[in-house]
């Protein structure tokens, strides 16, 4: 089996655009969201291909208001270590993601 992601640039930076503005509004708040976004944008783009050459997308299922707790403890955390436990929380929202993602 093989992985592709199609991530195209354009949408990489449409993206991009979208989070920093909503990051900017929100004076940083909105980067805690824009990590399950992130995640899901990336495996929602992405295939499994068989040795047959099927193809078979990924889907995350990840609600992104859904983790309203889990943002919430992260958002003390990341505080608390000025800033460093966000490091932290971007590794386990891509754990979160993926573990909720599914072969369709």
């Amino acid at each position: 089996m093989n992985i592709k992601a199609n991530v195209g640039t354009l949408d990489i930076l449409g993206h991009l655009v979208l989070w920093f503005f909503v990051v900017l509004l929100t004076f940083g708040i909105g980067a805690f969201f824009f990590a399950y976004s992130f995640s899901k944008f990336v495996i929602n783009r992405t295939e499994l291909i068989d040795s047959n050459g099927v193809s078979h997308k990924l889907t995350c299922d990840v609600d992104l208001f859904g983790s309203i707790g889990h943002i919430i403890l992260w958002i003390f955390i990341t505080i608390i270590t000025f800033g460093l436990g966000y490091i932290f929380y971007f590794y386990k929202v891509w754990n979160y993601c993926l573990n909720n993602s599914s072969v369709g």
